[in-house]
């Protein structure tokens, strides 16, 4: 293929090619070094204790600042859904606030400080929270599911991490 070319013209392909591909690769890679430096991610690990916990990373998904995302289970007292909604602040997960349909044992009764109830349809909603988080922990359902809700996604946390999973939810 190459032996009608001048030796030159060979010599320039076979050295122009590793070169351009070498620059490019080195771009690529400072964008994606800059991208994980400059972004934060909600992240998903195993946080099992003990031999039985790997570390494991589930899932992460691009949370900007002020970023917002929700956990959603069925209460195992009263059977009804529970929504807690969270925003990432300062590296920190800070509870807004938290959906359900049916009072009960574990759940918010009494409105301390600046949290105030209201109505959305048949669900009660408090909110007013202050609460930050380093992390949140679940044990991700047996018999039902945690979903994640997160830029327009639904992650089933069973189907990801499997029923009874010990999982950390954290902004990295």
């Amino acid at each position: 293929m190459f032996s009608k070319l001048p030796r030159w013209c060979v010599l320039a392909v076979l050295i122009a090619v590793p070169v351009i591909t070498a620059v490019a690769l080195f771009f690529v890679s400072c964008q994606s070094n800059r991208a994980g430096q400059t972004g934060q991610v909600l992240e998903i690990r195993d946080a099992a204790s003990g031999i039985f916990g790997s570390g494991k990373i589930y899932g992460r998904w691009p949370l900007e600042e002020n970023g917002e995302f929700a956990i959603e289970f069925i209460h195992s007292v009263n059977q009804s859904p529970v929504r807690e909604f969270f925003m990432a602040e300062n590296g920190k997960i800070r509870l807004m606030a938290v959906r359900f349909y049916s009072f009960g044992a574990g759940m918010q009764s009494d409105l301390e400080g600046d949290l105030s109830m209201s109505r959305d349809g048949d669900a009660m909603v408090i909110s007013g929270y202050k609460t930050c988080f380093d992390e949140l922990n679940y044990i991700v359902g047996t018999v039902s599911d945690h979903l994640l809700f997160i830029k327009n996604e639904t992650v089933s946390l069973r189907q990801l991490c499997g029923k009874n999973a010990h999982i950390s939810i954290r902004i990295k």
